[in-house]
């Protein structure tokens, strides 16, 4: 099958069985999606398919064929980060860094998604996406930020 991933094609063997996150970590050696519960309930996982977000550990990477997927790889533009990006470092909202993709990556949808009105809005559309370290505070902070930023 092909997977696209970040603009790019790739050609990959993989059996019907294998989710999204192992064929990206695996088989595109993509590790910047982290495995965390490889159940659905942390959010470790999250990656853009066509744009919108989901859990790539509950996802066939066979169901992914013709679609457009975007990981926290795919997000900088050279050396230039994305403003989400910018704005965990600014707040530092990536403590351990074991949720961080996954954080960035629902933070970018809940901006696109246009979910910043509030603090709590913003809670409760990242709330699929959980931290350890409890940065929670700090994630806020920087989704707001970020979509300051952009202007949303």
């Amino acid at each position: 099958m092909t997977l696209s991933v970040n603009g790019q094609r790739h050609a990959v063997t993989v059996e019907p069985r294998v989710t999204l996150l192992d064929a990206l970590r695996e088989r595109l050696h993509m590790t910047g999606t982290k495995k965390g519960c490889d159940r659905g309930e942390c959010g470790a996982c999250t990656v853009l398919l066509n744009g919108e977000r989901i859990k790539s550990c509950l996802t066939l990477a066979v169901m992914t064929q013709d679609a457009e997927v975007t990981t926290v790889e795919g997000l900088a533009r050279g050396n230039d980060l994305h403003p989400v990006q910018e704005a965990f470092i600014r707040h530092d909202a990536f403590q351990c860094g074991a949720c961080t993709p996954g954080q960035i990556m629902s933070a970018v949808a809940c901006i696109d998604e246009g979910h910043t009105s509030s603090e709590a809005e913003i809670r409760e559309w990242m709330s699929g996406n959980l931290c350890r370290c409890a940065a929670y505070q700090n994630i806020v902070a920087a989704v707001a930020d970020a979509a300051e930023e952009i202007g949303r």
